[in-house]
């Protein structure tokens, strides 16, 4: 085993060229994490903080590292990086709040220890699935690319997370891509109580970093010297040679993953072992042995350092606990906007669903140009429906990227640009790809803005709907996967007018939309589309068609089935398209439940857990009074989508939906 090696080396310091002060103030820097956690200890078998997650014995690595960046550079710590945090002069008593769950902390008391970040200070925490933080990574280091700034971005992870697909699809496209970006593995030995030879077979990650076409270095991670040399010597050559370096830190946890977890499964003479290789008591005799650290400036130092943390924990603990406020809770779901809608102009031309969003996209790039798009196959091939045909003419390589294919890297990337101001578009190839996004959509998009006040400027645009006999994997209808997630948005459009229109609208709200768009519609129907920018309101319905018998509400695809029933059975309809599914315009829904008392909902999607059921529900609780019969709906068969054409018309809902249709207007 790699750790029980490197444990009987011991630490040999060197300090370079480096003066007197500069290895005591890295001393200071490394005795604070260390202090605060002896205190936290104590406060957690006192039960005044409920978790802790320790770094007792990696603290070098994060002391190390912040210390040898730039004060403007990212940093995305994970659990054991308390160092990173006090390195960066977070005030003590906000990361104190932040630990007890108190409103100044840097989450109002929504999320726990490190799963927080603050532009203040350069620092993107964590969230628990770990992994997604190197694409964040990656997104910040292509912002740098981008704006020609010479900055580095570090990122950490440990080795077990590792084992996640998320560290290759981050090291991969970091690799592509030639971005600024530091990969720190801290290589401690175990993910949670599993060891490292059963999370990986080999034995060192450096042996990884050529496999995806990079630099790969390795430090004793318990000497603090060692490692902020080897990331001050590497961040100096990135800035003006951008490329991305994986750094692995050999180090051994000795607490438990969190303090309940305990440290039973690790081999008790493993533990002695490491214990002799402490990095803050090593470095401590180093000083005092080389006549840098006297015991007059060592005991200053520690008192300083305790004197400021008992004040920060004084202020901490005398905040009252949160007092919850609905209102606020709600409206920190998502970043502040309001829309202006810009009208069309009269100026029209005939366009196809598939041209509307093209030209969209296009009038997008023009006003915005820090708007990245992204997407496999997006660029010179125009993607696989050709809304971005010729964009890399006019725009370039750099702002509209083919990416490799990694779905989750993509989306995390786009996050990590609008970290740094910029907008980002990300094409799914199919809407059911989005699977392999799906964490960073919902934890990471949906959340940040309600956790710490980060907005998401990101657009997934999501080819999607059957129809079309491509199967279970190219036609499903994922909407009400991501309805039940606070934070986002949904759009989904049914015609070319409100597809352009909403996607502008998308576009520049700074909060995270998923767009729909019906692959079946991109080149069945036409309309005449402004050929100007302008903005449909999101968040409102639109009647397609205006009747008095019954309301059917709809979206997407629907409208156009809806449309053509109701035609073809004679039946005067109001016909609801919702266009905007999240948040959905429940006055709209009201008016017409009102006006005909008889309601269908129809919707492309499986019957069971769609939308339809959520608004459904609405209206028998809301509306009651106003209806003259049961409120129905209808939806797809609840199968997975078939391939044969006629099996698919079967799945579909139309036959079923006209049924359902005359049965209501006949009630």
């Amino acid at each position: 085993m790699a750790h029980s090696i490197e444990a009987t080396q011991a630490i040999s310091f060197d300090r370079k060229s480096y003066d007197d002060q500069t290895l005591l103030n890295i001393y200071e820097s490394l005795i604070m994490p260390r202090r605060i956690e002896e205190k936290m200890l104590i406060l957690l078998r006192q039960g005044k903080i409920s978790k802790w997650f320790s770094g007792w014995g990696q603290e070098a690595i994060s002391i190390g590292a912040v210390n040898a960046l730039h004060e403007e550079e990212y940093i995305l710590p994970m659990h054991r990086n308390l160092g990173i945090f006090t390195g960066r002069g977070l005030p003590l008593e906000r990361l104190f709040a932040q630990f007890q769950g108190k409103k100044s902390g840097f989450t109002k008391g929504r999320d726990r220890s490190f799963h927080f970040g603050t532009n203040e200070f350069h620092i993107v925490g964590m969230i628990s699935h770990l992994g997604p933080q190197m694409a964040i990574a990656d997104g910040i280091g292509l912002a740098h690319q981008l704006s020609k700034e010479n900055k580095v971005t570090l990122v950490f992870t440990g080795d077990g997370a590792s084992s996640e697909g998320d560290f290759h699809e981050g090291l991969n496209v970091a690799a592509v891509w030639n971005l600024p970006v530091i990969f720190v593995v801290e290589h401690n030995g175990y993910g949670l109580s599993t060891p490292s030879e059963e999370q990986f077979a080999f034995k060192y990650f450096t042996e990884k970093g050529p496999g995806y076409g990079m630099e790969a270095v390795r430090v004793d991670g318990n000497n603090v010297l060692d490692v902020y040399h080897t990331i001050k010597t590497l961040a100096e050559d990135i800035r003006k040679n951008p490329r991305p370096v994986l750094v692995e830190a050999i180090t051994f946890r000795m607490r438990g993953h969190e303090e309940a977890s305990g440290t039973k499964y690790v081999p008790k003479s493993l533990m002695e072992t490491w214990s002799l290789k402490d990095p803050v008591d090593n470095y401590e005799k180093y000083l005092e042995e080389i006549g840098v650290l006297s015991a007059g400036v060592k005991e200053k130092l520690n008192k300083k350092v305790k004197a400021a943390i008992n004040k920060g924990l004084e202020i901490a603990f005398a905040e009252e606990a949160i007092l919850a406020n609905t209102e606020e809770e709600l409206n920190d779901i998502y970043a502040p906007y309001h829309q202006i809608v810009i009208p069309p102009s009269k100026n029209t031309s005939e366009k196809r669903f598939v041209d509307a969003i093209s030209d969209g996209l296009k009038q997008s790039m023009e006003k915005y140009p820090n708007l990245v798009l992204m997407g496999q196959d997006i660029g010179t091939y125009g993607g696989v429906f050709k809304v971005t045909e010729g964009f890399v003419d006019v725009f370039g390589k750099e702002r509209v990227r083919n990416t490799p294919l990694c779905e989750s890297a993509i989306i995390g990337t786009a996050l990590g640009l609008s970290i740094k101001g910029y907008k980002a578009m990300v094409e799914m190839q199919f809407a059911d790809f989005v699977t392999c996004g799906f964490n960073q959509i919902v934890n990471n998009l949906a959340k940040i803005h309600y956790r710490w006040g980060q907005q998401a400027d990101v657009v997934v645009r999501m080819p999607t709907g059957a129809g079309v006999a491509a199967g279970p994997f190219h036609s499903q209808s994922n909407e009400a996967w991501f309805f039940h997630t606070p934070g986002l948005k949904i759009v989904y459009p049914s015609n070319p007018v409100d597809a352009k229109g909403l996607l502008n609208a998308a576009i520049e709200d700074p909060n995270p939309y998923l767009f729909f768009e019906h692959k079946a519609l991109y080149r069945s129907i036409t309309d005449q589309v402004p050929e100007d920018y302008y903005t449909v309101e999101i968040g409102k319905a639109k009647l397609a068609k205006n009747g008095n018998t019954l309301s059917i509400i709809t979206y997407g695809m629907g409208v156009h089935w809806a449309l053509k029933a109701t035609s073809e059975l004679d039946i005067e309809a109001d016909i609801l398209d919702l266009r905007t599914l999240l948040p959905w315009d429940k006055e709209a829904v009201k008016a017409t439940v009102q006006k005909t008392g008889k309601v269908i909902f129809l919707q492309e999607d499986c019957l069971t857990g769609g939308i339809g059921a959520e608004i459904v529900a609405w209206i028998s609780e809301n509306c009651f009074e106003w209806l003259d019969a049961p409120v129905m709906r209808e939806g797809s068969l609840d199968t997975p989508v078939p391939f044969s054409p006629n099996l698919e018309k079967n799945f579909l809902p139309t036959d079923r939906f006209r049924e359902k249709l005359k049965t209501l207007a006949a009630y």
